[in-house]
This record gives C-alpha cells, sequence and structure tokens, in this order.
C-alpha cells in the first residue's frame, strides 16, 4: 500500500488512478488547519465549503509560509502561529462533511506542488452529503 504522499507523487507521475489516491487519504491521519474560532479552516468556492487537508505539519506550514506573503486579509485571521488537528482521511470524508450541513469537500495540500481534490461526490463522501448537478445534497 502506498502512502499518502507517495500516492499523489503516483498520481502525478501517472502511475496510479485518483481512486488510489481516496483510499490512501481514507487510511491517513492528516493535518488540518483551524480559523481564528477555532473550526477547521475552510474556503467557499463554487458552491462548495473546501476543508484545507494536509499530508504533513511541513506542508501546512510551507501553506502557512506563502499565505503570509499575499496582500493583507488573506493571511490567517490572528496573524500568529496556525493551530491545527490531526484526524483521519476517512472521518474528514465521512463524519465531518455530512455535519457541515451544506455541500462540502476537502482540499489536500492546496498550494502545494500535488494538490487534490476531493469533492462532495458518490463514492467520495456519504450519500447524504453527494451534491446532485442541481447544486444542492440529496
Amino acid at each position: 500500500m502506498l502512502t499518502l504522499p507517495d500516492a499523489l507523487t503516483a498520481l502525478y507521475a501517472g502511475g496510479v488512478e485518483p481512486t488510489e489516491v481516496l483510499g490512501a487519504f481514507r487510511r491517513t491521519t492528516v493535518v488540518v488547519p483551524l480559523d481564528g474560532r477555532g473550526g477547521l479552516w475552510t474556503v467557499p468556492h463554487g458552491g462548495v465549503w473546501w476543508i484545507h487537508a494536509f499530508c504533513d505539519e511541513a506542508s501546512l506550514a510551507r501553506f502557512a509560509a506563502a499565505r503570509a506573503k499575499e496582500p493583507p486579509g488573506v493571511v490567517h485571521p490572528d496573524g500568529a502561529a496556525w493551530d491545527y488537528v490531526t484526524t483521519w482521511g476517512a472521518r474528514l470524508l465521512d463524519v465531518v462533511i455530512p455535519e457541515v450541513g451544506e455541500p462540502a469537500g476537502v482540499a489536500l495540500d492546496v498550494g502545494g506542488s500535488r494538490p487534490f481534490f476531493l469533492p462532495p461526490l458518490a463514492g467520495v463522501v456519504p450519500e447524504t452529503a453527494v451534491v446532485t448537478t442541481g447544486g444542492g445534497t440529496r
């Protein structure tokens, strides 16, 4: 079995299918930064709330450093060190996303050299959290 970072590398090299990365994500603990209120760091885009997750602390640190170089207003809300939690990828997909109550997915290692998105689609999240073509959830 591939580790999550190895699965991402293999995906970008054309060596594995996205479903193998999904499996590795589910079996791995990931780092999820917290926002200024102590909630999971999310960003709305395209009608979906994207929970940011990272393969490891180093990936989060690179993301945080890159954000610090951006114009004011887009850095971490409190300007301090980034607090985070670790959780199983499966827990994010199977427990957290259905609890959001709105369409939600996971943006993995966004801003890095091998980002991967886990959208609210069948086979990725539970049926109750799947987004239909009409923009809502089932």
